[in-house]
């Protein structure tokens, strides 16, 4: 009947993790991420040597080649950001740890730095995927696909279904 006290913890917002553009996931030149394999999410193009934590929550997953952080958010969001596309092969080179799993982490944390001249010079894509893993069970919103954003803008939004 009245709606003033409307429960918001199954709501998730996701911020952009990069200053820069977002791509349609439709368009990120990688099939896994394209097709939705992974989860539903948006990509960005970016500037920045910085991934920052697009939400509170807890770091899930440090891959060991450093190029993928997991975070759950508090609603149980499974995120997963995927630095560059074919960057495992690096094998860490390139890439600076901030953070280490387990760690709690607020929105805006840093949790990822990456040398963009070394990756110039390996040639790779920074298109950076960020996709929620277990996103059937919950209602995405993709806000604003193909626009600049900064690290202050919401970019999903994931409702608890």
């Amino acid at each position: 009947m009245f709606k003033l006290f409307k429960k918001t913890d199954d709501i998730c917002k996701l911020f952009a993790p990069v200053n820069g553009k977002t791509i349609a996931l439709e368009n990120v030149p990688d099939k896994v991420f394209a097709s939705k394999m992974m989860g539903d999410g948006i990509g960005f193009e970016y500037e920045g040597n910085t991934i920052y934590a697009p939400c509170d929550g807890k770091i899930t997953l440090v891959a060991n080649t450093l190029h993928a952080v997991g975070i759950t958010s508090e609603n149980g969001a499974e995120i997963l950001i995927h630095i560059g596309l074919d960057t495992v092969s690096l094998n860490g080179k390139g890439f600076k740890k901030l953070i280490n799993q387990g760690d709690k982490v607020k929105k805006g944390t840093p949790l990822i730095e990456i040398d963009r001249q070394f990756m110039k010079e390996q040639d790779i894509n920074l298109i950076t995927p960020m996709v929620v893993t277990n996103a059937a069970n919950y209602e995405i919103n993709v806000i604003d696909e193909g626009k600049d954003v900064t690290t202050e803008e919401e970019v999903i939004s994931c409702k608890k279904q």
